[in-house]
């Protein structure tokens, strides 16, 4: 198939997911509301644990409140708590026929992603951050270089959150139920990513150990990157590092899925 056209099935696909989504009125309003409701409680809790402290590690109180309004708002956009799509179509033989579509299996499930996670960045993700600055006043990128790097890292940062979603789902090839694998795999995203706590808020050695994982390259850049802590050559490898992981997790991806195909193969489907 040439370029272009795999190019075009591509956003059809995404296309496709992207109005599925936009189709589960109700469900995006309950998730809105919830991602409010946690969001006004983090930063709550944020503005308590800063007390009289009007900056830590670098990170002013203001910063401290924007940043439980990104997080918040960029977790249905990652999927940051679940995505078990691909291990439910191993278990319900749907993979069979995924597997005979015209296009790769993996860009197939990335097209679809890339369409799901556009719309909650722009149902749930933009309208919580309006949200935030209705009760806070939250910090703003201030260059038009810091809100060309943001949309950068956003994309980046969505493609390494499904390598490490994918990677987790295709455990499905090798057990009858890899949903536990999936919840850990998960819970280390949201401990080592940047998530429960900005990462400059923890020693040296655990901020060390985090940098060794993809982690950080799914969340804590978006808010450095959009706080303005990282500029110049900092700012650059934050960039180049997410870019090395998107390559290490595609790649493993690809090895992984061709190997569980194989097993599946010979199983008998």
């Amino acid at each position: 198939m040439a370029l272009s056209a795999k190019l075009r099935l591509f956003y059809k696909l995404a296309g496709l997911a992207f109005q599925r989504q936009f189709s589960y009125r109700a469900a995006n309003l309950a998730g809105l509301a919830t991602n409010v409701f946690f969001g006004m409680l983090r930063a709550s809790l944020m503005i308590a644990l800063y007390s009289a402290r009007t900056e830590v590690a670098g990170i002013s109180i203001q910063d401290a409140v924007t940043y439980t309004g990104i997080t918040q708002a960029i977790i249905a956009y990652l999927s940051l708590f679940h995505w078990w799509d691909v291990m439910q179509a191993v278990y319900s033989g749907d993979i069979a026929s995924d597997l005979l579509k015209p296009v790769d299996y993996f860009t197939f499930w990335l097209a679809q992603d890339v369409g799901r996670a556009v719309a909650h960045l722009l149902v749930r993700g933009l309208t919580l951050v309006l949200a935030y600055a209705v009760f806070f006043h939250i910090t703003l990128p201030q260059t038009l270089v810091q809100w060309l790097c943001l949309g950068l890292t956003l994309s980046l940062s969505l493609l390494v959150s499904f390598g490490w979603r994918f990677l987790i789902n295709l455990t499905a090839f090798w057990t009858p139920d890899a949903r536990g694998i999936g919840r850990i795999g998960f819970s280390l995203s949201w401990f080592l990513s940047g998530f429960i706590m900005p990462l400059r808020f923890f020693p040296d050695w655990f901020v060390k150990l985090c940098n060794w994982t993809p982690f950080p390259a799914m969340i804590n850049t978006i808010i450095e990157i959009y706080l303005g802590v990282l500029e110049g050559p900092e700012l650059l490898k934050a960039l180049a590092l997410q870019g090395v992981w998107i390559v290490l997790l595609f790649s493993v991806c690809q090895l992984v899925m061709r190997a569980g195909v194989r097993k599946l193969v010979i199983q008998g489907g």
